[in-house]
């Protein structure tokens, strides 16, 4: 009797309440549900090393250096480790060992011991995606010993050793890379579209100084009367790599670290020597042609990159415009009246350092897509594909899927699968530069 009297009590004075508006006292916070930390991975060489960490749910993270030894120490908000111990590292490098243990309720630490001083490149978490989990990412690379020390007596200034570093879901944005990034980077100015179809950079205002920036120039497969390849449900070729590569575009703007010209904006037809002739008289330093083929075997499936193949077959002739020849593309790097022995030897020497800078290009993407999506087995491959002929730009071809596979055509009209590629291709391009201003 008397549990009743107060039950029908607190329904009184519940009722009581609204009515005259006296607020309530709010119900306590759910606790946040913590992500599980489902495995994690080290590749490594003396270039560069990655951790990625699978995780049930994206979370946020940390990152501190630390000496005696050197090493490099990444916190994440999860809740449990799924897994016993972490597969040792793949590779040898950068990273000698690390563990990943939980460091306290609600916080795992991965802890990377350094072969030698180094720094992160990047870091950025993935959302889960058809079969693959949400994924930390953080890829680290060389850094100066003097540099490193700095870091760690920053680091550990900013923390003590009772309270961990403040955790963030911020990542680096694509395009970007954490070394590459300087405060009042010059914000990218809009695109003007050429009348032969290609995007060009807007010049700067009277009195403007311009920084230099790489200019990138993307190729959307096929267009107009060439439709390229077509899916059982009538998705065009045409139509993917323009859509994708408008979004690798404003990625690749947005960071202010590029200028981003396309061969065509529309639904126009270029022909294979227009595309080429674009790169090349515009002086790109990347030709990015995108495409998504077809297959007589329909459970090929996956992205893949293409270079020029060592042994393809001299097609120089069909690449120069009529009135070049191969003097024109040595001019400027050369010493008038020479012969046409040495200008052979110049020309072969230059399409030679292209090619090498395709394939580190290809490899700096492939790094960041292998995280991201799903790959062809031995995903940089090479073949003579007329539009990789440039002989003065390092070019690729980068199949994005086949329209001849049932997951892959699933995939390529899906705008989240579109966002989490060109995020990766960014960061590739980004990286690649990254390489090549490093001393």
């Amino acid at each position: 009797m008397f549990k009743a009297l107060l039950s029908a009590a607190a329904i009184f004075f519940t009722v009581l309440l609204l009515m005259t508006g006296a607020p309530m006292a709010a119900a306590p916070p759910a606790n946040p549900v913590l992500p599980d930390v489902m495995a994690a991975r080290v590749t490594t060489t003396a270039d560069r090393a990655r951790l990625i960490l699978d995780l049930s749910l994206p979370s946020k993270f940390a990152i501190v250096a630390l000496d005696g030894p050197n090493r490099i120490a990444v916190d994440v908000k999860a809740g449990s480790l799924k897994f016993d111990t972490a597969t040792p590292p793949a590779g040898t490098g950068l990273v000698s060992s690390y563990t990943v243990d939980m460091a306290e309720p609600g916080r795992a630490r991965a802890v990377l011991t350094l072969a030698q001083p180094a720094q992160i490149q990047q870091a950025y978490v993935l959302d889960a995606f058809a079969d693959q989990p949400a994924r930390l990412v953080v890829d680290i690379i060389p850094d100066p010993a003097d540099n490193f020390a700095k870091r760690v007596a920053s680091d550990l200034a900013a923390t003590s050793a009772s309270t961990p570093k403040p955790m963030t879901a911020t990542s680096t944005p694509p395009g970007g890379s954490d070394i590459a990034a300087t405060p009042g980077a010059s914000t990218p100015t809009p695109a003007t579209t050429a009348a032969n179809g290609a995007a060009t950079p807007t010049p700067p205002a009277a009195g403007a100084t311009a920084a230099t920036k790489p200019l990138i120039v993307l190729d959307p497969g096929h267009g107009g009367i060439d439709s390229g390849a077509r899916a059982p449900n009538g998705i065009m070729e045409k139509t993917i790599t323009l859509a994708f590569a408008l979004k690798l575009q404003a990625l690749l703007v947005k960071s202010g670290r590029f200028d981003v010209a396309l061969t065509r904006a529309d639904d126009s037809y270029l022909s294979l020597e227009q595309r080429v002739a674009l790169a090349r008289n515009n002086k790109a330093d990347l030709f990015i042609s995108l495409h998504a083929d077809t297959f007589q075997q329909p459970q090929i499936h996956g992205a893949s990159i293409y270079t020029r193949d060592e042994q393809a077959t001299d097609d120089l002739d069909k690449v120069l415009a009529d009135n070049e020849n191969k003097t024109d593309i040595v001019a400027g790097f050369a010493v008038p009246k020479m012969t046409p022995a040495v200008v052979d030897v110049l020309v072969d020497l230059m399409r030679r350092q292209m090619r090498k800078q395709s394939y580190v290009a290809a490899e700096s993407i492939i790094h960041e897509l292998q995280p991201s999506i799903e790959l062809r087995r031995f995903p940089v491959r090479q073949a003579d594909f007329f539009v990789l002929q440039a002989p003065d730009v390092p070019s690729m071809l980068i199949e994005l899927g086949f329209l001849s596979n049932a997951d892959d055509i699933a995939n390529l009209v899906k705008p989240e699968w579109q966002d989490r590629v060109a995020d990766a291709l960014a960061r590739g391009v980004a990286a690649y530069f990254d390489g090549l201003n490093q001393p």
